[in-house]
């Protein structure tokens, strides 16, 4: 029997097959909240006329499209870690993107070979104990040092947040030197890697640990927390966090066109117009993460954490790194 979820799946697909107006609405599928998105998506209607279907999709958004194959009334997928969007292009459900905006306003890292395009940036970085931490900058490669042993805090090795900035760390130093740093991670952990971002926070603030590793809009969301999040983020202070020899590691909300995009120009109409100045306010404002328009200089994650140097290491290479990083997280153990 066919259960009542699949059921409702369907019936979507059919409502969006069946939609009259096609031609001035575009289909948007997407694993983010979406409290995050609908701001800009109301504006772009607002602004423009053209509807947004938005299918908000947590889990198997690319089983989904394939299933569909031809007929898939998807135009656009949203998704928000490199490694998904790695995934959707081997997946072979997109095809390349791109405009004189895109063009204009996002470096070329951040838009790999056309294949996806970064709307906004999220840094991971360390924050330390306000209390107990004095320095107020960090190397990743200094996390490994035995003078944390007990002190440092992380989620699970194998989320993809972290299984990105592993894979960071191999494109810059190779395998054999990120084996051995993980292992020297592992033995600072003051207990075992998992839970989420904001539980470092809880540690740190608790005493557990000085140190941890999180995402920089986690810290812009417990600033505006009504509940016990918010002593969380009082207890902590952001570390200026590079590699030794690069920038800050950045993850990306991005966006790709779908292989059978029935609306292809909307559909670029909706991404250039969520690179514009007003739109990336909205977006990039709504989760404390980095506008790629660099004309936005005063988000609210500037204003909280100050700016950010991406590292200059192509996405596409974090990409392709991902696979060797997960084997060394289970090789090495790291969150037994």
């Amino acid at each position: 029997m066919i259960g009542t979820k699949r059921l409702s799946l369907l019936a979507l697909t059919a409502s969006l097959l069946a939609t009259p107006a096609l031609a001035q609405s575009v289909n948007l599928y997407t694993t983010r909240e979406p409290a995050l998105l609908n701001p800009v998506l109301e504006a772009f209607t607002k602004d423009t006329g053209v509807k947004v279907n938005a299918v908000f999709i947590k889990d198997g958004l690319q089983e989904r499209i394939r299933a569909e194959g031809a007929n898939s009334p998807a135009d656009l997928m949203l998704l928000v870690d490199v490694g998904e969007m790695d995934a959707a292009v081997q997946a072979g459900i997109t095809q390349k993107l791109a405009s004189p905006t895109i063009d204009k306003v996002v470096p070329a890292q951040l838009r790999p070979n056309g294949d996806w395009v970064t709307l906004t940036k999220r840094a991971r970085i360390a924050v330390g104990s306000k209390e107990r931490v004095s320095q107020d900058a960090i190397t990743y490669e200094e996390l490994a040092d035995p003078k944390w042993k007990g002190k440092f805090c992380i989620r699970a090795g194998q989320h993809p947040y972290n299984n990105a900035l592993f894979a960071a760390m191999i494109a810059h130093d190779g395998e054999a030197k990120t084996e051995t740093y993980l292992k020297a991670l592992r033995a600072n952990a003051a207990r075992k890697p998992g839970g989420g971002d904001r539980d470092v926070a809880r540690d740190i603030q608790s005493g557990l640990c000085d140190v941890a590793i999180i995402n920089t809009y986690y810290i812009g969301l417990m600033s505006q927390a009504k509940n016990e999040q918010k002593g969380w983020f009082d207890a902590i202070k952001p570390l200026k966090t590079t590699f030794a020899k690069g920038g800050t590691h950045v993850n990306v909300s991005a966006v790709a066109l779908a292989k059978n995009a029935p609306n292809k120009a909307e559909a670029v109409k909706l991404v250039d117009y969520m690179l514009g100045e007003k739109a990336q306010a909205l977006y990039a404002n709504g989760n404390f993460e980095y506008p790629v328009n660099t004309a936005v200089t005063d988000s609210a994650a500037v204003k909280l954490l100050g700016p950010v140097t991406p590292d200059s290491l192509p996405l596409s290479e974090i990409a392709a790194k991902r696979k060797a990083a997960a084997d060394l997280v289970d090789k090495v153990g790291f969150d037994n």
